[in-house]
């Protein structure tokens, strides 16, 4: 497994990383989350010995990776899809890798087989290579020594539909098999079908260490999702009756306050069909967003927070 005590990363004046303490453990999908500039890659170097400490230390199966024997065996990597050098081809970088760990070059085409990439195209150049291709060609070099820990980084950025659920299966698969699995994604919907257990930073420090279900349950609020053949009566009989009534990206009206049977009742007591009402919880999106939105570090204003500033500025003029 991989454990932080205490891990502390200073650039000059700055902490990227500030005293952050937490275990990966194996048998699970482990979601790794945080705002841009939270600490994420800084803490996933930290752990693969590619930057030092400041203080407090990070061990993965109780030693730092640094004094790991055969480290490719041990643990499997993707911090950056391109460092690959463009004039070889991905047959000839899987083969390199397995070659400085001692591993039987047979274990190439396995894995290329495994991150559905052909041997024929894995014969070109890496230089040709599209963004999907590049990524695939990661995961097949951190899966290279059959290892027991997998970081992986953004791993389905730029894959099509089919490679997000190939790499999805993937991870779940390995995890199954015991692996202790540590990945990172800004594709919430994605992460959310993926991992069972979150962590999340903002602004270097632990915000949450907890199952994706008790994360999303604890910080969400409960609402109802209600669809009426006649949306607007609905919608404005709700209001009255004080519920918060706005449209459900599925169609719909999403309603904060009263439950499910009370809103059916109402509906009933003004004679207007309902054909659906379904209990709810926020999605990992909405309740990570709302968690993490005081760690933000680059943000950017609604359309309408620079409407209501520039109407604040008319108006002291």
């Amino acid at each position: 497994m991989i454990e932080a005590t205490e891990l502390t990363k200073r650039y000059g004046d700055r902490t990227a990383v500030d005293r952050l303490s937490f275990t990966v453990r194996p048998g699970r999908v482990t979601g790794f989350l945080g705002p841009n500039g939270a600490g994420k890659s800084t803490t996933m170097r930290l752990i693969l010995g590619l930057d030092s400490a400041s203080a407090g230390r990070v061990t993965v199966d109780g030693k730092a990776y640094g004094d790991l024997p055969r480290p490719l065996r041990a643990v499997g990597s993707l911090l950056d899809a391109k460092g690959v050098h463009g004039g070889r081809s991905a047959y000839h970088h899987l083969a390199g890798l397995a070659a400085s760990n001692g591993i039987p070059r047979r274990r190439v085409e396995e894995v290329l087989d495994l991150v559905g990439l052909p041997v024929a195209t894995a014969r070109k150049r890496t230089k040709g290579f599209s963004l999907g291709m590049g990524q695939r060609l990661g995961i097949a070099a951190a899966l290279i020594g059959d290892p027991e820990v997998l970081i992986l980084d953004e791993p389905v950025n730029g894959l099509d539909t089919e490679g997000i659920r190939l790499v999805r299966e993937l991870m779940k698969s390995l995890a199954a098999e015991g692996r202790t699995v540590f990945l990172s994604s800004h594709l919430m919907s994605e992460m959310e079908l993926t991992a069972d257990h979150l962590i999340v930073i903002g602004q270097g420090r632990l915000l949450a260490d907890t199952t994706m279900r008790d994360f999303i349950e604890t910080n969400s609020r409960a609402h109802t999702l209600v669809r009426s053949p006649e949306p607007e009566k609905l919608r404005a009989l709700l209001a009255a009756a004080g519920a918060g009534v706005r449209l459900d990206a599925r169609g719909g009206w999403r309603v904060d306050g009263p439950d499910a049977a009370t809103i059916g009742d109402l509906a009933r007591d003004h004679g207007i069909a309902v054909h659906e009402l379904t209990p709810a919880h926020s999605s990992l999106e909405e309740v990570y967003t709302t968690l993490s939105q005081s760690s933000v570090e680059y943000r950017a204003y609604r359309a309408e927070d620079r409407t209501h500033s520039a109407s604040r500025k008319e108006t002291v003029r």
